[in-house]
């Protein structure tokens, strides 16, 4: 799996129409950066286990008001395939899914970070909005 991941990761980098713009391996775990329209960037972490390669995405912090952000992920988590919306152990939003060793090949991993992508885009503004209700009042 390492092996497969490694190698779309180079292709990534080499493809001037990929939107990956920067990878590095942090401590055995895969981080690819891709640039976003929605926001500059958003962070893929790659991490290969023994039978399954997990992938996670921050999404933003903890909501002030968590239940439509809550809601919201709810709803779009089921038309998602690959990827979900979770919360993380400090409340944050992230984008998580897995892959079992079988699953892991060049096409099924571009597939992962198209619908980490396209998760982000449409969902990123909304979840903030309603998350931060005051925020575009402040300032």
């Amino acid at each position: 799996m390492r092996r497969i991941l490694e190698r779309r990761i180079q292709l990534w980098l080499e493809d001037s129409e990929s939107h990956v713009e920067y990878a590095e391996d942090v401590e055995g775990r895969w981080a690819v950066r891709m640039r976003q329209e929605v926001r500059d960037a958003t962070t893929v972490w790659f991490d290969v286990g023994d039978r399954s390669l997990q992938f996670e995405a921050y999404i933003m912090p903890a909501p002030l008001a968590p239940a439509d952000v809550h809601r919201q992920a709810l709803v779009r988590n089921a038309r998602s395939w690959r990827a979900f919306f979770a919360v993380d152990k400090e409340g944050a939003v992230v984008v998580r899914g897995r892959l079992a060793s079988g699953q892991v090949t060049l096409e099924e991993l571009d597939l992962v970070l198209g619908e980490v992508y396209e998760m982000v885009e449409v969902a990123f503004r909304a979840m903030i909005r309603a998350g931060f209700p005051n925020r575009e009042n402040s300032g």
